[in-house]
């Protein structure tokens, strides 16, 4: 039962930290996060907080340097709008995954290429 309920929690988080990122974080470092997941501890005291972002590796770095520096306000505007004991501390992790599956994506097309080539 705990399980749903921390589920419902990360939700919860994701969808208010995107739109407070998106319209209230003016920050110029932050480029085009996408928050991906919320993974809430079992005390909910602390959530780590994937994000991606599209850009390069200068981008990326700006934007997990923004989101540390934001983390304090995001924490008091979750709060304002979830009603929880305590606010969770607010951590950020870069999500590589979506990077790593457009990689291997290509990879494969490019395997399949070259099957197709050799094949008249």
């Amino acid at each position: 039962m705990q399980g749903k309920r921390l589920d419902r929690v990360g939700n919860l988080i994701q969808m208010e930290l995107s739109q407070l990122i998106l319209h209230r974080v003016k920050d110029p470092r932050i480029g085009f996060v996408t928050v991906t997941h919320v993974s809430v501890a079992a005390d909910i005291r602390s959530a780590r907080v994937f994000y991606s972002v599209m850009g390069d590796e200068k981008a990326k770095r700006n934007t997990q340097i923004a989101l540390e520096k934001a983390a304090g306000f995001l924490q008091r505007e979750i709060a304002e709008v979830i009603e929880l004991r305590c606010t969770p501390k607010l951590t950020f992790s870069l999500d590589e995954s979506l990077d790593r599956g457009m990689e291997i994506d290509s990879i494969l097309r490019n395997i399949d290429g070259e099957k197709n080539v050799g094949n008249p």
